[in-house]
């Protein structure tokens, strides 16, 4: 079997995947690759066809839409933006400058809705945590105010910068009040993941109307397998 799949009902050679497969083979985690022949070999090969199917229908789009293709460099996701796209597409995300070309066209004009930014601020909104560094007659301290007994507090907001203060049987001096970074804005990072899961619906419409993958394809020139296809 010579034929990797269909796009646009145009057949694509095989080539390509015998030529990414021999790669894989004799890359550096090739002892992380599953024996060959096994069940999980020819998952493998069905994972990386479906790889290549993705960069080819995205090479074909940024074609037609004339987009400008980056750099060829691969790029690297990291762990939750490539859970979110799904393995497949992340991987051709990473590989194929066509790709990632199509994918900034597709979710160019993509925004969060108003109502999930605020409901993730209401989520992770905390109030923020005064921090007050302390020197005390043997040593230094870094404390919240409201840990501190209530008279030395009392004290030291009362004095004056830099002054000793004594409230009972302690004594210390105020040298500095900090309060942590606000939190991020959280817009870009829903942005990013409101686009990810438009281009990954974008992405399984296209595939349905314009892929097809040869079944059997995991046993090339296997005579028993029969050369027909089904939709992937």
């Amino acid at each position: 079997m010579t034929t990797l799949g269909l796009l646009d009902g145009v057949p694509l050679s095989r080539t390509a995947l015998d030529y990414r497969l021999t790669a894989l083979r004799s890359g550096p985690r090739a002892t992380a690759l599953p024996q060959p022949g096994s069940s999980e070999d020819r998952q493998l090969t069905r994972w990386v066809a479906q790889v290549l199917l993705t960069e080819a229908l995205c090479e074909a789009v940024a074609t037609e839409r004339d987009l400008p293709v980056g750099s060829s460099r691969p790029a690297h996701l990291d762990q939750q933006a490539a859970v979110e796209l799904g393995s497949i597409t992340a991987a051709a995300y990473e590989g194929s400058a066509a790709v990632r070309a199509v994918y900034e066209a597709v979710t160019a004009g993509v925004e969060p809705a108003p109502a999930d930014v605020a409901r993730y601020r209401g989520m992770t909104a905390c109030p923020p945590v005064i921090r007050w560094h302390l020197a005390l007659p043997d040593g230094e301290l870094e404390a919240d105010p409201a840990t501190l007994p209530t008279v030395l507090t009392e004290a030291l907001r009362a004095a004056p910068p830099g002054e000793w203060v004594t409230a009972g049987p302690w004594k210390a001096v105020l040298l500095e009040v900090t309060t942590p970074a606000p939190a991020p804005d959280p817009t870009s990072a829903l942005r990013e993941a409101a686009r990810r899961a438009e281009f990954v619906r974008w992405l399984d419409r296209e595939r349905a109307r314009r892929l097809t993958l040869v079944k059997g394809l995991e046993h090339p020139g296997d005579p028993a397998q029969p050369d027909n296809h089904h939709r992937h």
